[in-house]
């Protein structure tokens, strides 16, 4: 039975744990026994302890999420898996640029209103978008949700596939 840490489920990029007590070497190739069998229909990466695993070619969709498994060694025969599932590095790329943006031009409509403001002269499109940006901000979050809630199944579907593999 499979002990898992999880972080709270608020998290855009659920991240979670697992105590093994497998060495590391024979963790790492259990997986890529596994996923470069020809059978494997999820596409994987392998890089020293960090594996990283896709969701199949024909399922997949902007929103499809990503596996990114780093076992690390503990002991000689005990290790630990560290999981997070996120978004395609594309996808996450994009959604921090806008956050930038939106942030950067927070800040910049909130000093044209002050200066505005201390002048005296008309400050009504900068509190205007000093009261937009943060709902924009607010929408942008429950974008990602919606995102997150729309991959879901195919998490499940990664999750599934660790699972089996670490139990085999």
């Amino acid at each position: 039975m499979i002990k898992e840490k999880t972080n709270s489920p608020i998290h855009l990029r659920p991240r979670f744990s697992i105590d093994l007590e497998v060495s590391h070497e024979l963790m790492i190739n259990k997986f890529k026994n596994v996923l470069k069998d020809s059978g494997c229909v999820f596409p994987s990466k392998f890089v020293d302890g960090h594996i990283i695993i896709d969701v199949p070619k024909k399922d997949e969709h902007f929103w499809s999420p990503q596996l990114n498994i780093e076992i690390v060694e503990v002991a000689e025969n005990t290790s630990i898996l560290k999981g997070l599932f996120g978004p395609k590095p594309q996808v996450w790329t994009l959604f921090m640029f806008i956050h930038f943006v939106v942030g950067l031009a927070f800040m910049i409509f909130g000093v044209m209103l002050y200066v505005k403001w201390s002048l005296d002269e008309s400050f009504v499109l900068p509190l205007m978008m000093v009261i937009f940006l943060p709902l924009l901000w607010i929408l942008l979050y429950f974008l990602g949700r919606i995102g997150k809630s729309t991959g879901h199944n195919q998490m499940d579907d990664l999750h599934d596939l660790m699972t089996n593999i670490i139990e085999n």
